[in-house]
Formats: structure tokens, sequence, C-alpha cells
């Protein structure tokens, strides 16, 4: 049985990340895909962790060679999600989970149309800037550039099967478990799952 692939994408700002790396910390049937990027590390990001870091050079020649499933430009930095990786989760049977923004879903979905998409948006455009601003990483300038990326991002909701007002994080939380629960009692997953169950009952 081929393992899921869910696709969460969300402006910055919304929580996606915290969001992500605590559903996985509260599933353990989810591997979280490491994307590579070429953007500098942030205080306290490790390599292959956070992302794994590369050089410009490196980063096109891999994408010359095929090697990324998608990737693109994102404020002056380029990201990409391994191909090889991410087939060989899913062909093991393991759920994998992208964290990537909307074309990043839009190159996934084109590959894989069952992906599961999952969009996150924060309660108001308020409160998305005071947590920008709140993070003390980034400057006036920077944080305008990124609500203006936000709203454009914001409109590509519609793409998505799933979306999660982060109004409150544990609710949040629980909507994102909720889906992945649901998706896997779709029946042709517990028909795959439980086949000799299905077998002796449905003969």
């Amino acid at each position: 049985m081929s393992g899921h692939l869910y696709i969460v994408s969300a402006p910055s700002g919304a929580g996606k990340t915290t969001l992500v790396r605590m559903l996985l910390t509260n599933d353990s049937g989810i591997r979280l895909s490491v994307s590579y990027t070429t953007r500098a590390p942030r205080p306290g990001e490790e390599h292959g962790r956070e992302y794994n870091f590369t050089d410009l050079a490196t980063f096109r020649g891999m994408a010359e060679r095929g090697e990324f499933l998608e990737w693109a430009e994102v404020h002056g930095n380029c990201y990409g999600t391994s191909r090889p990786w991410i087939e060989a989760e899913m062909a093991a049977g393991r759920d994998v989970l992208l964290e990537i923004d909307w074309q990043g879903a839009q190159q996934v979905r084109r590959q894989f149309p069952a992906a599961i998409g999952v969009f996150v948006l924060p309660p108001s455009l308020a409160e998305l800037e005071r947590r920008l601003t709140g993070r003390g990483t980034d400057s006036a300038e920077v944080i305008a550039r990124r609500l203006a990326a936000a709203r454009e991002e914001m409109r590509h909701v519609p793409e998505f099967d799933y979306v999660i007002i982060n109004d409150e994080l544990q609710r949040a939380l629980g909507d994102l478990l909720s889906v992945v629960h649901a998706s896997r009692l779709r029946l042709e997953n517990q028909r795959a799952r439980h086949s000799r169950l299905f077998a002796d009952l449905l003969h």
C-alpha cells in the first residue's frame, strides 16, 4: 500500500511551521520532507533538520537533473523538494508531508493528483502583521513585503482541499489531525490496509 502525500501551505506568519511540528509530534506515522534551499540558515536552524542548505550552483544542478519534485524562487531564495526521497518513502507505505507554498503545491498536484492539500489561514491581516513583527527577525520593509505577498498567496486557497484558520493553536492542531485521520479512513485505504477482513466480510 502506497503512503499518503499531504501538502500544507500558508502565508508567512500564519503558524504553518509550528502546526506541522506539533502534528509530527502527535503522529509518528508521518515523515516530513526536508526541502533544499539556497537561503542562509537562521539562528538555531540546522542543516538536515529545518532545511538542507545548499548553494545556488548545487541547487541548479539538482534541478537540471530532475531531482526536484517541485521547486520555486520565493523572496529571492530557491526552495525544492527531493523527488527520489518522496517516491521511496511513499513506495515503502509511509505517509509524507510537504510544507511548501502554493506554487510548489500546484507542481506537486499535477504529478500526484491524490495529494491532500491543506491551507492554513491567519484569523486576520492585523494578527498576521502582529506575528510577523513579533518575530523580531525582519525589518519593516521585509514585513511589508511579506504582507503584500500573503494577500497574493491567500488568493490560492480555493486550490486546496481543506482550510484551517489558526486562531487558537490547539484547536488548529486538532483540525489538522482530523484531516490526517479522515484521509486514512477512506474506503480505498481501509480496503488496502485490511484486505483480509474485507475479503472475509464482503465475499
